[in-house]
């Protein structure tokens, strides 16, 4: 059995900001020997999130007016309010419940076959990374398993 580790850093621009690394992804999967396996894709954030979908301008518009609907940026959230708050808190924290709870509707990784040494993806099919808080650096941890 072989295991190779990983790791994807990418430098996000802004919120809701959607990249495909599929070929990324499809790059790593090559350099590996594994022939036939699994490869997880994670993200190492609460706050951005890894998903598989279709990589088209108006559908990624779509899916971002959607997580905007289901949890708004000016709701009255209790992990906003610092002067209650006493947990996880940093010296630059920033008001972000809403990415949290847009974070519930995105998986925080994907598992995905590898046959005959091939990243197994439908014809549509992207890996995509979504920024669901503010611009920083993300990781995306990445392990393929297999023989």
């Amino acid at each position: 059995m072989i295991i190779k580790n990983s790791i994807i850093s990418i430098d996000t621009v802004e919120e809701l900001q959607i990249i495909d690394i599929t070929e990324r992804i499809k790059e790593i999967t090559k350099k590996t020997a594994v022939k036939n396996g699994i490869i997880n894709i994670q993200s190492l954030h609460t706050t951005a999130s890894v998903f598989v979908n279709e990589n088209e301008p108006l559908l990624l518009q779509d899916i971002k007016e959607h997580l905007e609907h289901c949890s708004p940026k000016n709701k009255a959230y209790n992990h906003n309010n610092f002067e209650i708050r006493t947990v996880n808190m940093c010296p630059d924290e920033k008001p972000n419940a809403h990415s949290h709870c847009r974070a519930l509707h995105i998986p925080t990784s994907v598992c995905l076959n590898i046959i005959e040494g091939k990243l197994q993806l439908g014809l549509w099919q992207s890996i995509l990374f979504i920024e669901l808080a503010y611009p920083k650096k993300r990781n995306i941890q990445i392990q393929i398993i297999g023989e």
